[in-house]
């Protein structure tokens, strides 16, 4: 079976939508939860335009909240496929909250999302390869597979780390903890 190739910019995706107060958390700015659910649907958008299938949010892998965003202000998102594997793409989102009475606009949020593909027997599904046409997509390209290795090394760390050891409770005590047992 030969594999298809898709370039980034087919990917390629944005939403916005004006911040209501409907949408604030307790201090009067627009809920990050809020942020969050619009961050995952333009992911699922995104992955499934891009693989042509229905596609399942498998880890939120960074959301980083740069500034806050304020009612009135429109908040566009842009997104599009950093990174494939076999079934699962990476999909990176960029926030941005636009003061519609000045035109000032302020970057917001970055977030990536590991996307993956599925049948309707939701089985995963083989995605298209990726062409990376300019520098910037080897960029993105490159910050996934480094993230990926983080991941991985982290998840490694997480499995051999004996926390019973007495140095690693020893180790604690930098910390503002109290171990009480």
């Amino acid at each position: 079976m030969n594999r298809t190739f898709k370039t980034v910019a087919s990917s390629d995706i944005s939403i916005s939508e004006l911040m209501l107060p409907s949408h604030t958390n307790f201090s009067g700015k627009i809920h990050g939860g809020y942020i969050l659910s619009l961050l995952d649907q333009i992911a699922f958008a995104c992955a499934s335009k891009f693989s042509g299938n229905y596609c399942v949010t498998a880890s939120v892998d960074t959301v980083n909240f740069l500034k806050p965003i304020e009612v009135g202000e429109l908040v566009t998102m842009k997104a599009s496929v950093n990174y494939v594997g076999n079934s699962s793409m990476i999909i990176g989102i960029r926030v941005e909250a636009e003061n519609i009475q000045t035109g000032k606009i302020k970057h917001c949020n970055s977030s990536y999302f590991t996307m993956v593909a599925k049948d309707n027997d939701g089985k995963s599904m083989l995605v298209p390869g990726l062409i990376l046409l300019n520098m910037n997509d080897v960029r993105r390209f490159f910050n996934c597979i480094k993230q990926i290795a983080l991941k991985k090394e982290r998840d490694l760390h997480e499995e051999e780390f004996d926390y019973n050891s007495k140095e690693a409770l020893e180790s604690l005590k930098k910390y503002n903890i109290k171990l009480e047992f």
